[in-house]
């Protein structure tokens, strides 16, 4: 069976882009090809700076023929509908029609469509260039010769590789043409040591002969060799890398060969804070940053990785990224001195000039609002006021800082440094860093009751400012990342364990707030998420937010906890079967009857044991299981609905609910709604699967 290479061969690909693209080339290729009817054995794409390349083992030689047979009208029918039926069918005339006979319906006219198999290569001619034309990047441009026929691609298309082996070292070029480029068997290595243009016929030497001209071929193995060699370095130097994901993601996308080597910085640029040079050296040199693996300090060294193999053994690659990380610190350390001068405090009154949004005012408008809600939520939470309501005056003061505008991801951690700096109380500097946080499922959440109160003012300010504006999630659309606001919120009430009344915060929050059932709803949906994650099961949540008007979000949890805990038992289990008995009598006795049956239980009208010891059984389960849920004791109501097990049971199997006698029957559904209006204490059990 063949095997397929094709090679988009092109002037350098962004490195963010990069993994994608080859995913989308993987995916629209092989969906193409097993749309026209090929299969194949495996796929797999690769991605270089300058090149996407896909590999496809065991390639179906042709697509199998095909026979439809498309029914028509009947015979007789009109010429309009005949004529349809041709064009449709692909016929010339109504004497290549086959005419079936149907005992009811009569004779009708039936095409049987024969469509040959096509070959692997006419498909793929047909294919790659339309993927090429409509691939899906996320910033383009047209190249070429202007006009309609340019061709979009996210960098000049150099060239198309594209061949097809059939047995041993016989391959054959695919050939097409795509604006211009036609395909062919031709490609180029590194673009200094290999530069020189040479053929291939299959994959395996294709990856070889690049790798002789100093092009490595697999990303994650380029990555491999950056961290294996930087760690090596760093550990002849007494040192340890300090490790970046999305750095190495990147920088093995900027280079073909990875050379890895070593640079240093002056000393006295170490006063810096570590953030502060780590985020310097990255965002405009690309580079690692090393540390004393025994103080964890950053030392004045640093990683770089180059695309070429020097003659000096990369001295003067080195020298050059020195020269530009000395730069690049010294104006650093100028924003850090700057800043230090300056202050927090007395950078307010700019904050007057800084639009938060243009339909809820101005940052220093949201900062008086953190204020006013920290301060709210501080006794809430078991913090200091008056801190809360520093730390939020002073949250968002380093938005105009030197340093925060040249480094945006520094926000709330420049702040820190220079609240400490000014002798701010460390709880005070902790909430400023940790107000923002947390920003996703696995990010850091605040547990000092200051940073708290700071962090839930911030999220509850946002959620409720856009919800007055109605400018709330839709779909797949969260511009203001508003259902991250709400995680985080979630997160920092169940890991710390606080009880918060939601709807009371929001009128809080924003004066004559009325979209609080509206955002609680939003919060319940939140929160289910949150929990079906944990392993809650998505019934049980139903049956809590069923109960209706509950804002707080840590008993919700709590009560689902202990809901699952309960049904997992034998008692739980058999009080919901029983439950769901009493429940089916109730449902068709009262559509039969159309009454529903409450009130009292009679106890003139009870003759069985069973059913006097069930209706006392009722009794004093409601009154534990409500003085429980009153306690915010959900183990213990769920242990008073335990109660009910036995006599529920003796009582189904002893006495007959319609009884003859109207008013003991009356009596006994009143005792079923009873069991019903008691579980619904804890939960509503008709939300229980299972």
């Amino acid at each position: 069976m063949p095997d397929l290479l094709l090679e988009l061969f092109s002037e350098e690909i962004p490195a963010r882009m990069q993994r994608r693209a080859a995913d989308d080339l993987q995916k629209l290729i092989t969906g193409g090809l097993v749309e026209a009817g090929l299969t194949y054995e495996g796929a797999r794409a690769y991605v270089t700076p300058r090149r996407l390349t896909l590999t496809l083992s065991g390639l179906s030689a042709s697509s199998p023929d095909l026979s439809e047979v498309r029914k028509g009208p009947r015979v007789g029918s009109p010429e309009k509908a005949l004529a349809g039926f041709l064009r449709g069918a692909g016929l010339s005339s109504i004497d290549e029609a086959v005419i079936q006979s149907d005992p009811k319906k009569g004779d009708f006219y039936v095409a049987v469509i024969n469509k040959p198999g096509r070959k692997a290569e006419e498909i793929i001619a047909e294919l790659v260039p339309d993927v090429i034309r409509k691939f899906p990047w996320a910033k383009s441009q047209k190249w070429g010769q202007a006009g309609e026929g340019a061709l979009r691609w996210v960098r000049p298309l150099h060239s198309v590789l594209c061949t097809l082996s059939v047995e041993g070292d016989v391959s054959e070029v695919v050939a097409f043409e795509i604006e211009g480029i036609k395909s062919g068997n031709q490609t180029r290595g590194h673009r200094f040591h290999g530069k020189d243009s040479f053929a291939v016929k299959r994959f395996e030497d294709y990856e070889a002969e690049l790798k002789a001209r100093k092009v490595i071929l697999d990303l994650d193995e380029r990555k491999e060799i950056i961290l294996n060699d930087a760690k090596t370095l760093a550990f002849a130097q007494g040192l340890e890398l300090v490790e970046d994901a999305g750095l190495l993601e990147e920088v093995g996308g900027l280079v073909e060969w990875p050379v890895v080597l070593m640079g240093e910085f002056e000393e006295s640029f170490l006063s810096m804070p570590d953030e502060v040079i780590q985020t310097s050296i990255r965002e405009h040199q690309k580079c690692f940053v090393l540390k004393d693996g025994k103080t964890g300090k950053l030392a004045n060294k640093f990683i770089l990785v180059s695309n070429l193999i020097a003659t000096d053994d990369g001295a003067t690659i080195v020298a050059g990224n020195q020269k530009v990380v000395r730069a690049r610190l010294s104006d650093a350390k100028f924003f850090w001195q700057t800043d230090l001068k300056t202050g927090l405090e007395t950078r307010l009154y700019k904050l007057d000039n800084m639009v938060f949004h243009e339909k809820l005012g101005t940052q220093s408008e949201r900062v008086a609002r953190l204020v006013a809600l920290s301060g709210a939520l501080a006794p809430l939470v078991g913090a200091d006021k008056d801190k809360a309501v520093r730390a939020a005056k002073l949250a968002k003061a380093d938005l105009v800082s030197d340093m925060v505008f040249e480094f945006p991801e520094l926000q709330g951690l420049m702040g820190r440094y220079y609240a400490l700096a000014q002798n701010e109380d460390a709880a005070v500097a902790e909430a400023i860093e940790l107000h923002y946080k947390p920003q996703g499922p696995s990010d850091e959440v605040p547990g000092n009751p200051v940073s708290i109160a700071v962090a839930l003012a911030d999220k509850l300010d946002l959620l409720t400012g856009f919800w007055s504006i109605d400018e709330k999630p839709t779909g797949s659309k969260d511009p203001f990342a508003l259902r991250r606001a709400a995680l985080g919120v979630i997160r920092i009430i169940e890991e710390n364990q606080i009880r918060l009344p939601l709807l009371e915060i929001f009128s809080k929050a924003r004066d004559g707030f009325a979209e609080g059932a509206d955002l609680l709803s939003f919060f319940a949906d939140r929160l289910s998420v949150y929990l079906r994650d944990k392993g809650a099961r998505h019934d049980l949540i139903d049956a809590v937010f069923a109960l209706g008007n509950q804002d707080d979000l840590l008993m919700i949890s709590k009560r689902v906890d202990a809901l699952g805990s309960f049904l997992a038992s034998d008692d739980g289990a058999n009080l919901l079967a029983g439950y769901r008995r009493a429940a089916n009598i109730l449902r068709a006795e009262e559509k039969k009857s159309g009454e529903t049956f409450e009130g009292i239980v009679e106890g003139t009208h009870l003759h069985e044991a069973e059913e006097i010891a069930l209706a006392s059984a009722i009794e004093k389960a409601r009154v534990a299981a409500a003085e429980a849920v009153a306690a915010d004791n959900f183990e213990g109501a769920m242990s008073a609905l335990a109660t009910l097990r036995e006599p529920v049971d003796a009582f189904f199997d002893k006495v007959l609910v319609n009884d003859e006698r109207s008013e003991v029957r009356i009596n006994r559904l009143k005792m079923l709604t009873q069991i019903r209006e008691t579980t619904l204490t804890v939960a509503d059990f008709s939300k229980i699967a299972g």
